[in-house]
């Protein structure tokens, strides 16, 4: 009885990841955005029909926007609405997060990039990342350091 009250795991609330936003960047700092949406776009991201990877988020009249997520739509949706797949959506933040914000893309070199959707209590919210982007040399040098765990981890195996 006791599992049976328990919620999902936090896998299985995930609906969409951006992997290459860590790939690209240093995220400095994470928060946490609802979303403005409409009911098809729902049904989607309940079906998994959702991708961040050529999003990102922009700053303008004092509000935060999700600029170029693909959300296709579903094959039963409604005739009577005409769903725009890259519809640019409103990013739900409190006035002192977009404070930050504001701040931090003000600095030289940081962006806001979607790093992940999820749900949450039933509401699908955005995990946004104020970030720095990686030259070439820190891409390689993390990749090092990605083979040097594996490395140790199969040696830390066998003996």
């Amino acid at each position: 009885m006791h599992a049976m009250n328990k919620k999902n795991t936090s896998n299985n609330n995930i609906i969409a990841v951006n992997r290459r936003a860590r790939h690209d960047y240093f995220i400095e700092q994470t928060y946490e955005a609802g979303l403005v949406l409409e009911g098809w776009e729902v049904k989607s991201m309940r079906a998994g029909h959702v991708q961040l990877n050529e999003s990102y988020v922009l700053m303008k009249d004092g509000e935060a926007w999700l600029f170029g997520s693909h959300i296709t739509p579903l094959k039963t949706a409604s005739t009577h609405i005409m769903p725009d797949p890259m519809r640019t959506r409103k990013l739900l933040l409190n006035q002192s997060e977009l404070n930050k914000l504001y701040g931090g893309m003000e600095r030289k070199g940081y962006t806001v990039i979607p790093l992940q959707l999820y749900w949450k209590r039933g509401r699908a919210k955005l995990e946004i990342g104020l970030a720095k982007g990686k030259k070439e040399f820190d891409k390689r040098a993390d990749q090092k350091d990605k083979d040097w765990q594996r490395e140790k981890q199969r040696i830390l195996r066998k003996s």
